[in-house]
């Protein structure tokens, strides 16, 4: 009889957390929902078949949130197989203009988190020989205007992926990251209801739209699957055919 397999999703509450606690659950996996909100993770939670659910709500930037997270979810269902570390903030500012309290808060959840919930995941996923997913960006590969702060995260995020990936290899343990675009999500609502901003988007995405969360979700039930099981160490862009440009303009549109 084929085991049931485990992931926790952080930043589950919404957006592309959401969407692959969804297809996690729809694959049969156990889907450990964790986010800072209860009453968000319950409502997406209450969707899900509640026998192969768990609701954990904390900040994963807390190392005890954290360490709270990983033994309460091998304590319910035995094992861990993948960790899909989700949770992320946001905050505009240019160097000299972003506070010092707002570049703290980015990195302490979109970094620092990230660390946490490894540095407790690691032995089980050893043990399980599973596999981690960091959701970085396409503001993690290259550069955006006025998102200093956030650009320094997911640049981070990158890279701790990959160190990762060679530390963890001989263990049998894989970690990839997928780097979106502009989603549809919370996060870019600012985004996606200026006209004039969104039509910049699509002059600089070739598919000339935003991506969906559940786009997002499936590259990730990739990554944490069999299918992907020879893959570690990657950056897989879900962007539309952004980042397949060098930069220059468009000069037929």
């Amino acid at each position: 009889m084929t085991k049931t397999k485990t992931v926790i999703i952080t930043g589950a509450g919404s957006g592309i957390g959401e969407a692959a606690a969804r297809r996690f659950s729809e694959d049969g996996w156990n889907v450990v929902l964790s986010g800072r909100t209860r009453e968000k993770l319950e409502k997406v939670a209450g969707d899900l078949p509640g026998e192969r659910t768990l609701v954990i709500d904390g900040d994963v930037s807390n190392k005890n949130d954290a360490a709270h997270l990983i033994s309460e979810t091998v304590d319910r269902f035995g094992a861990l197989d993948c960790l899909i570390n989700n949770a992320g903030v946001a905050e505009m500012g240019r160097p000299g203009e972003l506070t010092l309290e707002d570049f703290e808060k980015i990195m302490s959840v979109n970094v620092t988190g990230i660390f946490n919930t490894v540095t407790e995941a690691v032995p089980h996923l050893k043990e399980a020989k599973g596999s981690i997913v960091n959701t970085s960006s396409v503001s993690g590969i290259g550069g955006d205007w006025k998102m200093f702060g956030y650009n320094t995260s997911k640049g981070a995020v990158t890279n701790m992926t990959r160190a990762m990936a060679l530390d963890l290899g001989k263990h049998g343990v894989r970690v990839n990251a997928v780097a979106p675009s502009v989603t549809r999500t919370s996060m870019s609502e600012g985004i996606r209801e200026d006209e004039r901003k969104m039509e910049m988007v699509k002059n600089r995405i070739p598919m000339k739209r935003a991506a969906e969360p559940e786009e997002v979700a499936s590259v990730m039930a990739f990554l944490a699957g069999p299918d992907a099981g020879f893959v570690s160490g990657v950056i897989l862009p879900v962007d539309g055919g952004l980042s397949a440009s060098n930069g220059q303009p468009n000069f037929d549109d």
